[in-house]
């Protein structure tokens, strides 16, 4: 963290001198990723280059795979980091999305030094959501140490959750069923 610009004007000088350039990002590069600014710095440095995007799978998706189908309907991401979005603007984002019923993945939630904006967030998201709202808090998706849990929103700052964690958050209609978090999407089952 803090060293995209640099890596992104890296790339792009490399790739002014003819060389064949690969910017490594974790998830999709176009999500919370380098995308964005590699295509900002080469704009803003008049390279004639090609940049070509290859998607990833994001966190929240990951996420949502081993926690069952929590995201078959609208879902919202929402990053609690305030390193480059004032945490006002994340609020009113936090706020807007509760009170439209979204399912809520929230990314980089806390850290050692940043413990505020979770409770912030939790306090919000109880304004508009039940405290047994359904919440799945994944750790380290898709690595060796991935460590999932399925808890309550009135619960969720009872577990160790981390930069490396994914939050989320259900919507009114999300439950789980045999351990598995799950929104329905309105299909019938009753229909023949």
């Amino acid at each position: 963290m803090g060293q995209e610009v640099e890596r992104a004007r890296t790339a792009v000088a490399k790739a002014k001198e003819n060389k064949r350039v690969a910017v490594v990002s974790s998830g999709d590069p176009g999500v919370y990723g380098m995308a964005g600014v590699v295509l900002e710095v080469a704009a803003h440095e008049k390279a004639t280059v090609s940049v070509d995007i290859i998607p990833g799978v994001t966190a929240a998706t990951a996420a949502a795979a081993v926690l069952g189908a929590p995201l078959v309907g609208d879902f919202a991401v929402v990053s609690l980091s305030d390193l480059l979005t004032p945490w006002k603007l994340i609020e009113e984002r936090l706020n807007a999305a509760a009170k439209a019923d979204f399912v809520i993945v929230l990314y980089n939630p806390q850290s050692q030094g940043r413990k505020e904006p979770l409770a912030s967030a939790h306090q919000i998201l109880l304004k508009y959501r039940s405290p047994d709202t359904p919440v799945g808090i994944v750790r380290a998706v898709g690595r060796d140490d991935e460590k999932v849990v399925i808890t309550t929103l009135g619960n969720l700052l009872d577990h160790e959750i981390d930069m490396a964690t994914t939050i989320v958050v259900g919507n009114s209609a999300t439950r789980v069923i045999n351990e598995k978090m799950v929104t329905p999407r309105g299909y019938d089952l009753l229909k023949n």
